[in-house]
């Protein structure tokens, strides 16, 4: 394909997967009050988290004593159900805009490599969606470390915006934390990360991982800071023994050649030994064939009887 054949292609598929995210916007937003198919409404699930904390920790501001959120500005309420909405609406269209980006890549791809690029982007997603799992029941579990201190002198009353926020960011941070194992996996297939550089550089790894989880949660909380860290740990520990065992495969299956420096592929040199003095050079034999004299006395009779 020419480039703007290309240019084309990518339009369509953009297209499509925009239209699918707003299709999936759509639902979200109204999934946000309105529970389809006997389901929690969306907007329920993420304050499920604030609403589980003891009355004495959160502000009541309904007679009824349901758990509300505050709203402070005119359009606060409608922003945030449509933000929720638009997070909702890429992950329930995500088979559509997944499938476009693999029918645009994949005609450029070997058939090995279209089997790789599945496998990646499919544990990508399910790495994704683990961590954003694990981040809510951080929050769940969390929120009450985070609220109780101080409960003697004050109230938590916080605004819808500040809360979703807060969960937002906890998502997206615990979901791109999880995709360190498969970007290690990747650069071992690559021939980039070996295990034998990594083997003896656990326990600083370990540190990073711990000062990365500490210095990326949005609450700076202990309890989520130690859940991602010990999270990533077990998954980075994964992805290093998966370089060790395809490491050690790809030991059996290489020739011994192939181990050696330059020097050593070759064999040791030996000396050629002195060099002898110039002698002079013999002329070549003469190639020349001494072709026989052609008889021409008939010939000269026959003009001698014309003449």
């Amino acid at each position: 394909m020419s480039l703007v054949d290309h240019l084309k292609e990518l339009r369509r598929r953009l297209i499509i997967s925009m239209a699918a995210i707003a299709v999936g916007t759509v639902i979200g937003f109204i999934w946000y009050q309105q529970a389809p198919f006997g389901t929690a409404p969306l907007g329920e699930i993420i304050r499920q988290p604030y609403c589980n904390l003891p009355d004495h920790l959160r502000a009541d501001f309904t007679r009824d004593g349901e758990c509300r959120l505050l709203a402070t500005k005119p359009f606060e309420m409608f922003m945030l159900r449509l933000k929720v909405g638009a997070l909702a609406g890429v992950v329930v269209s995500s088979p559509v805009w997944l499938t476009q980006i693999w029918r645009f890549i994949t005609p450029g791809l070997h058939r090995n490599e279209k089997r790789y690029t599945f496998v990646f982007v499919s544990l990508a997603v399910m790495l994704f969606v683990a961590g954003s799992v694990l981040a809510y029941f951080v929050l769940d579990k969390g929120l009450y470390f985070l609220m109780g201190g101080g409960s003697e002198f004050q109230v938590a009353a916080l605004t819808g915006q500040e809360y979703y926020g807060f969960l937002l960011a906890l998502i997206v941070i615990f979901g791109v934390s999880f995709e360190l194992p498969l970007v290690i996996v990747m650069l071992n297939l690559a021939g980039i990360l070996r295990y034998e550089h990594v083997r003896n550089k656990r326990r600083i790894i370990i540190v990073a991982l711990f000062a990365f989880a500490a210095f990326m949660t949005p609450g700076q909380d202990p309890f989520s800071m130690v859940a991602l860290a010990l999270a990533m740990t077990l998954l980075v520990e994964l992805a290093f023994q998966f370089c060790r065992i395809r490491d050690k495969r790809r030991a059996q299956n290489r020739p011994e050649w192939l181990e050696l420096d330059d020097d050593e592929a070759s064999g040791p040199v030996s000396s050629s030994g002195s060099i002898a003095a110039p002698a002079p050079v013999n002329p070549p034999a003469s190639t020349l064939v001494e072709r026989p004299v052609r008889d021409t006395r008939r010939a000269d009779d026959y003009f001698n009887d014309v003449l």
